[in-house]
């Protein structure tokens, strides 16, 4: 029980915790598009994982070469 105090707490952070918030209202109290842990996630992405069919784009062959590049 003690520590469901504790939970309420880094609810109410807004800014500082993108969990267990609404993420309208945490995106408009931290001013930006993606939350930052979204961001970090995709960057480890990209510097430390295979990223090759990670991000899928449907439509025609050439047309997804030439997004890529």
């Amino acid at each position: 029980m003690k520590n469901k105090g504790n939970k309420l707490k880094s609810k109410k952070k807004g800014s500082e915790n993108a969990f267990g918030c609404d993420l309208t209202e945490h995106l408009q109290n931290s001013g930006q598009d993606v939350p930052q842990v979204l961001i970090k996630c995709a960057e480890f992405i990209e510097e430390h994982g295979v990223v090759d069919g990670i991000y899928r784009l449907s439509g025609v062959t050439s047309n997804i070469q030439r997004l890529r590049y």
